[in-house]
């Protein structure tokens, strides 16, 4: 029997998965980490914490398999993107927590970079915008604010790198420093074109080539775990960020299909084909991945705010005790009553980037309800989504025809048939909801060579569920025409 283990490692928890041949889930493990919010706008993790946790997992799923880290084929790695994390090559131990994606701090130098007329080159070179969501500015302001970073680095004796960098150096005992080249695609370094990173770029941020992890690709064996960590030497040989690992669990391998991931965030990936799209609508082209040296790209709309928003209904609101009771709570109304919610309590993703705007609640009267308000937080998430996928048809990536869903508020049926009524096309969950851990097998599993291509694969995909929309168009473009007003008013919100 084949055997593969999934390392994935997320935003607010690290998971592992013991995968057989088949793509079948024989043996899982999940532990949560804490959030650290040190300052208004900051969000930090503990380097140390999630090296922990995913190792514990990774040893508890190996257990809850039955098996031996001998019999596995590969480890493949999927993580959250674009958290940065820099550390001693001596001793491998971080020098600063971790700035997740989600940290806003580097706002103001984002701002500085876009007055003194940059965007457009990045944007070029990177195929993103400049945005404190990237990698970029967070290893500058490391840099600048610790201690005697950056002449360490310029010596060499630092490294960078987002989670996968970080989790590959320490499997392999420090042996590798490498990054896959979607990962490297999010850190406003990489050039979309070349796949190399961009010198023009680090001059401008000050950050020292010495620092940057070697850049492989997706799938292939980039080095082995020292075998004290998981009882055997075992190849590596998949890395994926999590959005392009869920789009590889969602076998979406031809040219115009697409996968929306409802996470912490919610993320549209458009496969692409062959060369970067350019988007005229403030997406992202982003590297999906890259095997056997053929590389696939795509357009990526990110949001901020999914199901992130449902945790502040239970946490900050008290509306539910349990997240999965929100569709409970929503169904109870047949509508919104007119409230509309706009979660940018980070800021706005694409394709707006406003990181000054704020969460804004709308259309309230004395008859609203708290059934009103979950009602109003689910199609929030639906409608940042038909936002997306609006510009992907302008950018001419389109007309999408299906919606391939994942991640844990994918099974909320009421979202997903809002998703289909507010979008007005088909919304398709597959079997198989976890994409990412998924996806990373995957890739490793193509690395070694336990499937012999994508169509191998692809045979593995498994529809559970169509949700085909209902609305009528006239109350769909009403309801859209409602958000974007609200949107609207909730832009600027923090600025000075």
């Amino acid at each position: 029997m084949t055997y593969l283990l999934a390392l994935d490692q997320g935003t607010t928890s690290s998971r592992a998965m013991v995968f057989d041949g088949d793509g079948r889930v024989c043996g899982v493990a999940q532990q949560s980490f804490a959030q650290h919010f040190p300052r208004p706008g900051w969000v930090e993790h503990d380097p140390d914490e999630i090296l922990r946790t995913q190792l514990d997992c990774a040893r508890a799923a190996l257990a809850d398999a039955g098996i031996a880290a001998g019999a596995l084929a590969a480890v493949g790695i999927a993580n959250q993107r674009e958290t940065t994390l820099l550390w001693e090559r001596a001793t491998g131990r971080a020098v600063a927590p971790a700035i997740v994606w989600q940290d806003r701090r580097t706002a103001a130098e984002c701002d500085r970079l876009r007055a003194a007329g940059h965007a457009e080159a990045i944007r070029t070179r990177t195929g993103l915008e400049i945005d404190a969501y990237f990698s970029a500015t967070k290893l500058a302001w490391l840099l600048e604010h610790v201690p005697g970073a950056r002449e360490r680095a310029e010596a060499g004796e630092l490294a960078f790198g987002t989670v996968d960098s970080w989790l590959v150096w320490h499997l392999t005992g420090g042996a590798c420093h490498v990054t896959d080249v979607g990962n490297a695609s999010r850190t406003m370094l990489f050039n979309l074109r070349t796949l190399a990173w961009e010198e023009e770029l680090l001059r401008l941020l000050r950050i020292p080539a010495a620092v940057l992890p070697r850049v492989v690709d997706s799938s292939g064996v980039v080095g082995e775990t020292r075998p004290e960590i998981l009882g055997a030497a075992v190849p590596i040989a998949g890395i994926g960020g999590d959005q392009q690992a869920a789009t590889v669990g969602q076998a979406c391998f031809a040219p115009g299909m697409a996968k929306n991931t409802y996470g912490t965030g919610c993320f549209l990936l458009m496969n692409t084909g062959g060369e970067p799209v350019s988007s005229a609508n403030r997406l992202l082209s982003t590297v999906g991945w890259r095997a056997a040296g053929q590389t696939t790209y795509a357009l990526e709309g990110s949001i901020f705010m999914a199901g992130a928003v449902v945790q502040w209904l239970r946490d900050e609101l008290g509306l539910v005790r349990h997240a999965a009771e929100i569709e409970a709570l929503a169904a109870r109304v047949p509508d919104s009553g007119g409230v509309v919610l706009v979660p940018a309590f980070t800021g706005l993703g694409a394709p707006h980037w406003d990181a000054y705007a704020r969460g804004t609640m709308l259309g309230l009267t004395r008859g609203s309800s708290a059934a009103h308000i979950a009602r109003a937080a689910l199609e929030s998430i639906a409608l940042q989504t038909v936002d997306l996928v609006a510009a992907m048809d302008r950018d001419g990536a389109g007309p999408l025809t299906e919606l391939r869903v994942d991640g844990g508020a994918a099974a909320n049926d009421l979202l997903m048939q809002m998703q289909a009524d507010l979008l007005g096309v088909p919304v398709v969950r597959p079997r198989m909801l976890e994409t990412t851990a998924l996806g990373a097998a995957y890739l490793a599993g193509l690395g070694v060579g336990v499937w012999s291509g994508p169509d191998e694969v692809a045979a593995h995909w498994h529809a559970e569920h169509r949700f085909e929309p209902a609305m009528p168009a006239a109350a769909r473009e009403e309801a859209v025409a409602r958000w974007r007003r609200a949107v609207e008013r909730a832009r600027g919100w923090a600025e000075a």
